[in-house]
């Protein structure tokens, strides 16, 4: 399937608005495995005929790196350009692909001047189930797999979001599964507060693994995720247990586009 993804200066020109912004955040540009999900969400906006766009080169980090990291000043240096670009065009709403950007946008733009109605992926996703926009039908069945679900952290305890995600997966027919750790007793995947880029400290065990070791116990077939940074430490966790084959990391968006048939 091939079309074009618009841009903000684009539709500017043009003398149109969209309904919706997409922000695709650093991981969802630049990361190679980040990137599909970007397609994906791109496919299930086009599909269900939203009128959406992105700011292309326009966008830049939110801040949240730096923030979680420590370095306050570069964080609202970053959040400040992002904000006069935001209001410049005059954005209502905006749907993100990670929980970081999510957050950030949501809870720390507010305060700088920047107010709009911000909704996570699998949000959107579980609007448009129940419109009935998306039925989960023409594509790949998931009918009576196992599949796990991992909360991110600012999604789930951060923000309170546990039910969209799994009404994305519900509306699959599949054996839901959850770990021992779920919902507001999730554990994080390793990767917040800024630890994406840096080593860990020495300890007995990878955050990661100790995470992997809980989803391998539920013999899931497919392990769902609704993060970038979830997506890099749950896959790196699977390799390390040499389960490639076996157990598939897939982020919600890909699973509904797959079954979608998108």
């Amino acid at each position: 399937m091939e079309f074009k993804v618009p841009t903000m200066a684009e539709l500017m020109a043009a003398g149109e608005e969209p309904e919706i912004l997409f922000w695709v955040g650093c991981a969802g540009s630049y990361d190679e495995r980040a990137q599909k999900i970007t397609r994906d969400i791109c496919k299930i906006l086009h599909h269900v005929g939203i009128k959406y766009a992105v700011l292309g080169t326009e966008e830049s980090c939110t801040g949240d790196p730096a923030k979680r990291a420590g370095n306050e000043f570069l964080f609202q240096m970053q959040a400040m350009t992002n904000i006069e670009v935001l209001n410049a065009y005059n954005i209502k709403k905006i749907v993100t692909g990670c929980p970081h950007c999510f957050n950030t946008i949501k809870n720390e733009y507010p305060g700088l001047g920047g107010t709009y109605e911000v909704i996570h992926h699998t949000q959107l996703i579980q609007d448009l189930i129940n419109e009935g926009k998306l039925k989960a039908e023409g594509g790949e069945s998931f009918k009576g797999k196992k599949i796990t679900y991992h909360d991110p952290c600012y999604l789930g305890r951060g923000n309170g979001i546990y039910e969209a995600p799994r009404k994305a997966l519900e509306v699959l027919d599949a054996q839901l599964v959850e770990m021992k750790r779920c919902k507001s007793n999730g554990l994080c995947c390793g990767a917040g507060g800024a630890q994406m880029f840096k080593e860990p400290e020495k300890g007995n065990k990878d955050i990661n693994v100790e995470r992997i070791d809980e989803a391998l116990e539920t013999s899931p077939q497919f392990i769902a995720a609704g993060c970038p940074f979830c997506m890099t430490m749950l896959s790196d966790g699977i390799k390390l247990k040499d389960k490639e084959q076996e157990v598939k990391v897939l982020d919600i968006a890909e699973i509904t586009a797959r079954a979608n048939g998108l």
